[in-house]
């Protein structure tokens, strides 16, 4: 029996050595984030976001490219033609008796200098108006991102908070069952307690040493986690700063569904510019019934001769026109037709989508608050336990020391405190998770970008689309 307390010492000794060196080596060379920090570096270091930033880019040229058809092009053309077998041509001389005439050079050749330029073309005008859009998209798309991005960076930082001060509660378990181990042992040794007590410790200590690994395994993954969505080495050690207890504060949220709003979620801005393409789609379908008109020029040289008079300067005849071009569409086989029914279907199924997506956000948000004001309640309560459940145990601890009190007792009150911290813990935890989501739903997220230009964009989208 001596033997195996023995064993069970130098185990107990060996398990405080490992986890004391494994927090020490971790402040020591763990790379300490703010919550600030996470996402400063998810934001500029995340290939997703990167993804998105040159999609706006893309976007940008594409506009670019789209407006460059208001200015007038100027091709440079040359053509060569080599007759193999030249026409031939019969002709009555009014003698009775035909003749027959082979035409044309051998040589021919044709180049120069083409220009052409619209001058009124509604389509062409309206779906300018589809590529500003189309950027704008672009930027909503990679402010989605990056609310995306925080979403996810904030609620690994919360879960490594959370694994932390798990792992702080049953450290702190599991050196009270020691510290009451060493105080059983002496009085068992001296005879003052029975050995049933002394091993009822042993087991509270063995029993303890599993929720610690599990803990410090909890804290290994949620940094991991962490690291993986920042885009460190993984080998490399972090640490985040603070605890939760630094953001009970926020739990102080009183706003109701009806003071909320959903203007600024990133789903719905999406949809809206989606709608202003499809509706100068539509617009772009009906103007193909309108006449266009386009101004052309050309200033070209032209030359025709055998072989050996070719290249000869009398052979080389300049000639230039300009001019304009009007066409009027009369009839393309039902096409324009069935084009304007297919946009206005595309634009009514978009409306749909729209509502039914608000109707799902308006649940998402009651579901945030229900759960948000659930875990008020629960902090509140626990955190009233707390103390209560602290002041239990050490009562538990002094009774069993004067022979009032049983090890049940004991044990029975540090499960009390436990549960009442990790209840305290988990309910800032969640109300956290709640308002993160709820942030989402909302945009509230603040993003930043460093595109110059948006703000070109989203004066003309206003101007075009404001109304929506």
């Amino acid at each position: 029996m001596i033997g195996k307390m023995k064993k069970l010492g130098l185990f107990l000794g060996f398990v405080t050595y490992a986890l004391v060196s494994v927090a020490q080596s971790t402040e020591q060379s763990a790379l300490t984030l703010t919550l600030e920090q996470a996402l400063q570096i998810a934001l500029s270091e995340s290939p997703t976001i990167k993804v998105a930033e040159q999609e706006i880019e893309i976007k940008r040229f594409a506009k670019q490219e789209s407006y460059s058809a208001l200015y007038p092009r100027f091709d440079a053309t040359a053509q060569y033609q080599r007759v193999l077998a030249k026409q031939t041509m019969s002709m009555d001389m009014g003698d009775g008796n035909p003749r027959t005439l082979k035409v044309g050079s051998d040589n021919s050749f044709n180049g120069g200098v083409t220009g052409s330029m619209p001058v009124v073309n509604a389509q062409l005008w309206e779906s300018l108006k589809v590529s500003v859009a189309d950027v704008m998209l672009a930027i909503e798309k990679a402010r989605s991102s990056q609310i995306d991005m925080i979403e996810q960076v904030s609620q690994a930082y919360f879960s490594v908070l959370l694994a932390k001060e798990s792992l702080v509660v049953y450290q702190r378990v599991y050196d009270n069952a020691v510290e009451n181990n060493k105080n059983i042992k002496k009085r068992y040794d001296v005879g003052s307690v029975s050995e049933f007590d002394y091993i009822s410790s042993n087991v509270s200590v063995q029993n303890a040493i599993p929720n610690v690994i599990e803990a410090q395994n909890s804290v290994v993954l949620t940094l991991w986690q962490l690291k993986a969505l920042l885009g460190i080495d993984l080998k490399k050690n972090i640490d985040v700063v603070g605890s939760l207890a630094d953001y009970e504060a926020q739990m102080n949220y009183a706003k109701t569904i009806s003071e909320l709003d959903l203007s600024n979620n990133t789903t719905l801005k999406q949809l809206n510019i989606q709608e202003g393409m499809l509706e100068s789609a539509l617009k772009i379908s009906k103007l193909a019934n309108v006449p266009t008109l386009s101004i052309n020029a050309a200033y070209l040289y032209t030359a025709l001769g055998n072989d050996g008079k070719f290249f000869q300067a009398k052979a080389w005849n300049p000639y230039s026109y300009a001019g304009v071009q009007l066409n009027i569409p009369i009839f393309a086989g039902g096409q324009r037709r069935a084009a304007i029914k297919q946009a206005n279907l595309n634009l009514s199924n978009l409306k749909l989508q729209r509502e039914n997506i608000e109707r799902q956000l308006q649940v998402a948000i009651v579901q945030s608050l229900n759960n948000m004001q659930t875990n008020v309640k629960k902090f509140s309560s626990a955190a009233a336990t707390v103390g209560q459940a602290q002041r239990g145990y050490e009562i538990a601890v002094k009774r069993y020391e004067v022979g009032r009190g049983t090890l049940v007792d004991v044990d029975n009150s540090q499960l009390a405190l436990t549960q009442a911290e990790l209840g305290r813990n988990s309910a800032i935890y969640n109300f956290l998770m709640a308002k993160i989501s709820l942030d989402k739903i909302l945009g509230n997220h603040e993003v930043k970008s460093n595109h110059d230009y948006i703000d070109e964009y989203e004066q003309k989208y206003e101007r075009r689309y404001g109304d929506k």
